[in-house]
């Protein structure tokens, strides 16, 4: 991207709404209390020519578990019939400024696909600044998209258990305070409170600007992970509830060049 990193301002990204290489990702996903129909939303405004990326279509229909990742060749049929390709600039946001936007850049990047970036501040943003939006259904051309499966960037149970036999990475939750220490019920029913033992604390909301939903500087990021007892030097793994906010951890982590940090899916 002509903008370093995994984020892109509204101001990049409105001097860039012509290129051909583009492919906006309207990446809305919310917790079932919130009663907010993301696709809804998308129809009556999103940003212009964007797609609907469904969180929870784009998944793993096997398993029990929400929005779990699909397979490579599931996720290029996607992704490819959404009119995105190989050789396309991704640039994904969301409804809440930052939330699930962060969840499908970490997929694109677990399936091969380096070119994607996080609109800093999302629709709210966009939105706020007087920036184009239009309306109606998705409508692009299908592209071609191979992907490549980076085990790297995902962890699982049994990779969680060992590591707690013999830990070697540190495992961050991105939860709120009071689900972390059990003291506030789970958003999803029957799901037990707490923690996995010896994880940190770093609420994903810490790590906004309250007032424009927009990533902190570099600067504070790193303070917030080393005042939770966080080592930067050290591998990471993020988790939360089931895998959606962990990755905007992993998403500020790379901004402070730790870029392998790895995403419990499931959580």
């Amino acid at each position: 991207m002509d903008e370093p990193g995994a984020l892109v301002s509204t101001a990049w990204l409105a001097q860039r709404l012509g290129d051909t290489a583009l492919r906006l990702v309207d990446a809305s996903w919310y917790l079932p209390a919130d009663r907010r129909d993301p696709r809804a939303e998308y129809e009556f405004e999103h940003l212009p020519g964007a797609v609907f990326f469904d969180i929870d279509a784009i998944a793993d229909s096997a398993s029990e578990l929400p929005h779990m990742l699909p397979s490579a060749e599931e996720f290029a049929a996607c992704v490819g019939a959404l009119g995105i390709g190989n050789g396309s600039r991704v640039v994904v946001y969301d409804g809440a400024g930052l939330l699930s936007a962060a969840r499908v850049w970490w997929m694109f990047r677990v399936f091969g696909h380096d070119d994607v970036a996080v609109l800093d501040g999302g629709l709210p943003k966009w939105r706020a600044e007087g920036r184009p939006l239009e309306s109606g259904p998705p409508s692009a051309a299908p592209a071609r998209f191979t992907g490549r499966f980076d085990a790297a960037l995902v962890r699982d149970l049994a990779r969680l258990r060992a590591n707690l036999a013999e830990p070697r990475e540190q495992v961050v939750d991105a939860r709120p305070p009071g689900r972390f220490r059990g003291t506030e019920p789970e958003p999803r029913p029957g799901l037990r409170g707490g923690h996995i033992p010896g994880s940190r604390n770093v609420p994903h909301g810490a790590l906004l600007d309250p007032a424009h939903k927009t990533v902190l500087p570099p600067a504070r990021l790193r303070a917030i992970f080393k005042d939770a007892g966080v080592d930067l030097a050290r591998p990471i793994v993020t988790s939360c509830g089931s895998g959606i906010t962990a990755a905007v951890l992993a998403l500020a982590l790379h901004r402070l060049g730790h870029e392998r940090a790895a995403v419990y899916d499931g959580s």
